[in-house]
């Protein structure tokens, strides 16, 4: 006799795989954590496994959990394509999307992920550049919508999230205690370049640069060998990395804000679509900041 497995468990299982966290999940779901974890306990019975290491702060798949996961993820990308195909209205086309480089990774790829499920036919063109490159693409219309990392919240409806700017470093690392300072930054219109040097020179640190690139995966590279130090933001922190805390005798940074911005004159369908989306996505994730 064949079994059916209930679609909203699977949902829970992979948006807590997705997040490492109950409760996030449960944001996202619209659900209390209560619910969150009875839905897995009945997962977990059905199967007679446990999918989820519970021993660590975030949640990890265990072996059984990571078998399920790929399969899990595509009965829901085809189960939500089908109902997006029959209910949704008739948007296709392709959007332009601008991110900047420092944040793309961390906060994107679940965003994409919903939004192409939902609007399967929609084609998302990604472009990455520094915030003030990102404006300027804005401005002669060569992309419909784009996030930036600036040192002054948009206006309400502009605004994501406001986090804080943070050192970082390898865990474990000693980067952190040469001098002069080692720094990796972004080129010169990187945002977190000036506040990384304006609070170094409060406190008369020397510093020197060690890499400066617009490109993510060099400047962690650096990190994570332990020859540099870096300004991100709190909530875009790599794994394999760490926040380096007040002991590290390290100056401390200012707040940044993630916002977000149309075209000002006839915005697409398809790009309010996405905006829309966007901001429900951040609301879910950081409620203080919807």
């Amino acid at each position: 006799m064949p079994r059916e497995i209930d679609l909203s468990l699977l949902r829970t299982f992979v948006t807590i795989a997705q997040t490492g966290n109950m409760t996030v999940a449960g944001r996202h779901l619209n659900l209390t954590q209560a619910a969150v974890s009875q839905q897995i306990k009945r997962l977990e019975e059905q199967f007679g496994t446990e999918l989820f290491d519970r021993r660590q702060r975030r949640l990890r798949v265990t072996s059984s959990g990571e078998k399920l996961v790929s399969y899990a993820e595509r009965i829901l990308s085809q189960n939500d394509e089908i109902w997006g195909l029959m209910t949704s209205p008739e948007f296709e086309g392709q959007i332009r999307l601008g991110v900047p480089h420092d944040i793309v990774a961390a906060f994107m790829p679940q965003v994409l992920r919903s939004f192409s499920r939902s609007w399967p036919r929609v084609e998302v063109m990604l472009e990455c550049s520094t915030s003030a490159e990102l404006h300027r693409a804005l401005e002669r219309g060569d992309i419909d919508l784009t996030l930036t990392t600036e040192s002054t919240p948009g206006k309400q409806d502009e605004l994501l999230l406001a986090d804080q700017l943070v050192w970082v470093g390898a865990v474990g690392g000693c980067a952190h205690e040469r001098t002069p300072l080692p720094v990796s930054l972004g080129d010169e219109y990187c945002a977190f370049r000036a506040a990384a040097a304006k609070a170094l020179a409060a406190e008369r640190r020397e510093w020197r640069f060690t890499c400066v690139t617009d490109n993510m995966s060099a400047l962690c590279a650096t990190l994570e060998a332990d020859l540099a130090v870096a300004p991100l933001l709190s909530q875009s922190v790599p794994e394999g990395l760490q926040i380096l805390d007040g002991e590290s005798g390290l100056p401390t940074l200012p707040s940044y804000y993630i916002n977000l911005y149309q075209a000002a004159v006839n915005p697409s369908p398809i790009a309010t679509e996405l905006a829309k989306h966007i901001t429900h996505s951040f609301g879910l994730r950081y409620p203080k900041a919807a």
